[in-house]
């Protein structure tokens, strides 16, 4: 049988482990064109709260009784496509579940010589992707400007950091406790950071590390930290929006300042991305990727849930809760 994860309930604030539901179906069959998959490490991110919403994203939602979406790290254990063998391990999209079956469009190939396969959802998957693109992409970085990133501890935020190191940039990041910081700066080398949960105010501490002002901001979190952004803002800074997620679990929309008139004086530029509109720089951005972990100029941390499919629940709302170091993942199976 294969168990699946669904969508009980749609939250109201931060998901409970009672909107998800445990199910067992039969273990599909693939079609001509199209290869069985069994997961080993399953994806859960940010993003996935929104699908689990009735208002209208930029993507389909999940329904009631349907299986949480979801990137996977998957072996081929049967193949109807000549480009797919028995064996191989892909990235997929199969979603919440131990078995799915999956057609060969999108599908990725993942060479374990490079880097342990799960970080094919990771540093190598769309986190990392995100990370580059908006950053070089959206951002337009230059050499040597002053880079400030939210959520900077996580999967992406920590990422965008170490390429504005490699970048030559000065980087300062926030993150949500302690161990945090010290992980952002000692290890993977940001030039300081602050505990957003012990500073009052954030446009002060802005103001204090980012002396110079604020060049490119890398933003994850949005909220009261953003707001504070604007005032430090250099001439034709940029903020990159790539998530929010201090706003995805309010039961009511925060009021923030007016703070758009930073744009007029500052001549700044404000944009969000989905790192799908840049799928025809994915595979120059992995090649570079890989190529700075080989040499040892970004690293990465994985916090991983161990326990099977059942375990995927509490791993997200951990990751939701800030519970995660770098990428937050769900060991479901280990390779045949």
């Amino acid at each position: 049988m294969n168990r699946q994860i669904t969508l009980a309930a749609r939250p109201i604030g931060y998901p409970k482990e009672t909107d998800f539901k445990l199910v067992e179906t039969p273990i599909p069959k693939p079609d001509d064109g199209h290869v069985l998959l069994k997961t080993l490490y399953l994806s859960v991110d940010p993003y996935m709260r929104g699908r689990m919403n009735a208002a209208r994203s930029y993507a389909a939602n999940v329904e009631h009784n349907e299986v949480m979406v979801g990137g996977v790290i998957a072996e081929v254990i049967e193949s109807k496509h000549s480009h797919f063998q028995v064996g191989d391990i892909v990235n997929a999209n199969i979603g919440w579940q131990e078995y799915g079956v999956s057609g060969v469009d999108g599908l990725r190939k993942i060479d374990p010589s490079i880097a342990p396969i799960s970080t094919g959802i990771g540093i190598l998957g769309m986190p990392g992707l995100t990370a580059y693109v908006g950053l070089l992409e959206v951002g337009k970085l230059q050499d040597g400007e002053n880079v400030f990133v939210s959520g900077a501890a996580g999967a992406v935020g920590s990422v965008v950091g170490q390429i504005a190191k490699i970048k030559g940039c000065r980087v300062v990041g926030s993150a949500g406790t302690d161990e945090k910081i010290d992980y952002i700066v000692d290890e993977l080398g940001f030039d300081a950071a602050f505990n957003y949960k012990n500073v009052t105010d954030y446009q002060a501490k802005l103001a204090e590390l980012c002396p110079d002002g604020i060049d490119v901001y890398f933003d994850n979190v949005g909220g009261q930290i953003t707001d504070a952004v604007f005032p430090n803002l250099r001439v034709k800074g940029r903020v990159v929006i790539c998530g929010q997620i201090s706003q995805y679990n309010l039961e009511k929309p925060e009021t923030g300042p007016r703070f758009l008139w930073h744009l007029i004086t500052q001549r700044a530029r404000i944009e969000g991305f989905l790192v799908f509109d840049f799928v025809d720089r994915h595979a120059d951005a992995l090649i570079q990727m890989a190529e700075w972990i080989t040499q040892g100029k970004l690293k990465y941390r994985e916090t991983i849930a161990e326990g099977g499919i059942e375990k995927a629940p509490a791993a997200f709302i951990s990751m939701l809760k800030g519970g995660n170091i770098g990428k937050q993942l769900v060991k479901i199976a280990d390779p045949s």
